[in-house]
């Protein structure tokens, strides 16, 4: 027997036939890096789109073609996407933080044939165009040209159809091992992922909102905001730099309600706001990833009365993994209590499952009682099954996703993430994480970031050290870290060194790069 419901693919074009239909007037504010700001909103937004779709056409892309940008935040990058997909394209957005090597690589990889870019990236441009093999057009969102190259279209046109299961976008790991990875996601995933992005849970999306998205629309789906806030018909105000005073500045004039970015964007701002005693009165959704925020952040923000929406998830999970949600129980719970909660990953909405193996025996399924420790695992309509062009799953049999990273799952479903598998610290036999190390020294006032890694002992076999960045002005010694961090950690815990820095290295996403921290104290030596 068949069912009787109407046939509606999940396919992404309509999410902005939405947003153009049912919230059409509402506001896509861009600020650009010189400066100056434009004006849009959904309904010209769709149109555009659709321009491009004839533009893309006259320019021979057929489905399944890879159409990749090279771009900040703004809404002519906004425009690309929906315009990408709408002609049956593959949108690949590029991170323009990555070496050479890595750019060479992806675009290649991926077998672009068309890039959109900033103006502010044409160095990449002009050192990369040799190297890239594919590409057949470059068409730039500045000065007039992506307008121009636009304009000749009435957009009088049709998305592409097809099967719900056809893909639509591509992101790359960022590979901080071999290679980038290349994740194919499908318009079913992707559609998926948007009507569970704007729960309250999660996202908390509804008409009011005004979301300043900090994490650029070039990382990781861009946490799947352009997706989520067109299906919700929320206003976006974009920033083409992420420099603390323009964002707090448009954050007040725009009444911006909802934010998201890593924690050293939060750190960023805190910063500015304690120089100048600027406050966000309009925040009340603040969405944290990318990386575990240090409890001082979520107390500042909470205290402020800001929601924070600590969240977990990578670019093989579209991203959303886990968000930190209010339990059911949460107006009995005392202000420590909640940001004991808070303070962890959160707990899966509908469509994710984990769960925790062995770090020893990976076929052995760790109990959630809040303190085994293992290998993080996932599966769900919205998680990675392979590679681009890989040959096998990514997967085991049952389709879970190996995350690499380690934790601890409680019985009431919170997520409380510990380490990566490749920097946890083994030392006699015992996990040490490097992230608790982290987050307890950051907490200390003079200390402005911190990293944990381990460093060979002869006795235990790996020992942690401690490298720390002083804040400006600040004075402290690695005996007064130590100390303050038998407050929170167990004394076999400690670093046996800490080691004062005026910078450490990250990666092309913004994340501490342990991989080079590694290398830069491969040959130091601890006393016995």
């Amino acid at each position: 027997m068949l069912g009787a419901m109407q046939d509606w693919d999940l396919r992404v074009t309509r999410i902005i036939d939405h947003a153009a239909r049912e919230h059409p007037n509402r506001e896509i504010v861009s600020r650009w890096a010189d400066g100056s700001e434009t004006r849009t909103n959904w309904a010209e937004v769709r149109h555009d789109a659709l321009k491009m779709t004839q533009a893309l056409r006259k320019l021979g892309v057929q489905p399944g073609d890879r159409i990749a940008t090279l771009a900040m935040n703004h809404s002519r990058h906004l425009v690309s996407w929906y315009g990408a997909v709408g002609v049956g394209g593959v949108l690949h957005t590029i991170n323009p933080r990555l070496f050479d090597d890595q750019l060479e690589y992806i675009a290649n990889h991926a077998e672009d044939q068309v890039l959109l870019y900033d103006a502010a990236f044409q160095p990449i441009i002009d050192r990369m165009k040799p190297r890239w093999t594919t590409i057949r057009h470059y068409i730039c969102f500045d000065n007039g040209q992506f307008e121009d190259w636009i304009a000749p279209e009435d957009g009088n046109a049709e998305w592409v159809t097809g099967d719900e299961r056809d893909p639509c976008m591509l992101c790359y790991t960022s590979g901080t091992t071999g290679n980038p990875k290349g994740v194919l996601y499908e318009h079913r995933s992707t559609m998926l992922h948007a009507m569970t992005s704007i729960q309250p849970a999660l996202f908390d999306f509804d008409a009011r909102s005004v979301m300043l998205p900090v994490v650029p629309m070039f990382h990781a789906a861009s946490w799947g905001l352009p997706w989520g806030g067109a299906a919700a018909g929320i206003k976006f105000v974009f920033s083409a730099v992420n420099d603390p005073a323009v964002l707090c500045e448009l954050m007040n004039r725009e009444k911006v309600t909802h934010s998201a970015g890593v924690p050293t964007v939060w750190l960023a701002t805190f910063q500015h706001m304690d120089a100048t005693g600027v406050t966000l009165p309009h925040l009340r959704q603040a969405i944290i990833g990318g990386s575990a925020a240090p409890r001082f952040m979520l107390e500042r923000l909470m205290k402020a009365g800001v929601n924070v929406a600590h969240a977990w998830g990578m670019t093989e999970t579209s991203p959303i993994g886990t968000t930190g949600a209010r339990t059911w129980d949460w107006d009995d719970l005392s202000f420590e209590q909640q940001v004991d909660i808070k303070v962890m990953q959160g707990r899966t909405p509908f469509g994710v499952e984990i769960r925790c193996v062995s770090l020893d025996d990976p076929t052995q399924e760790l109990p959630r009682d809040g303190q085994s420790s293992g290998a993080l695992q996932v599966r769900g309509p919205w998680v990675i099954k392979r590679y681009f062009k890989a040959e096998s799953d990514a997967t085991d049999a049952e389709q879970w996703f190996d995350t690499g990273d380690v934790a601890i799952i409680h019985p009431d479903g919170n997520l409380q993430l510990t380490d990566r598998t490749k920097d946890v610290i083994k030392s006699g036999g015992e996990w040490i994480s490097s992230v608790e190390l982290e987050n307890a020294a950051m907490s200390h006032p003079a200390v402005a970031e911190a990293a944990a890694i381990g460093i060979y002992h002869p006795r235990w076999d790996e020992r942690p050290i401690l490298i720390v960045v002083k804040k400006a002005g600040a004075e402290v010694s690695g005996e007064e870290i130590k100390a303050h961090l038998t407050k929170t950690v167990a004394k076999w815990w400690l670093p046996d060194a800490v080691e004062f820095v005026a910078e450490i290295p990250h990666g092309g996403t913004g994340k501490v790069s342990k991989k080079d921290l590694r290398e830069q104290f491969r040959d130091y030596k601890l006393a016995e």
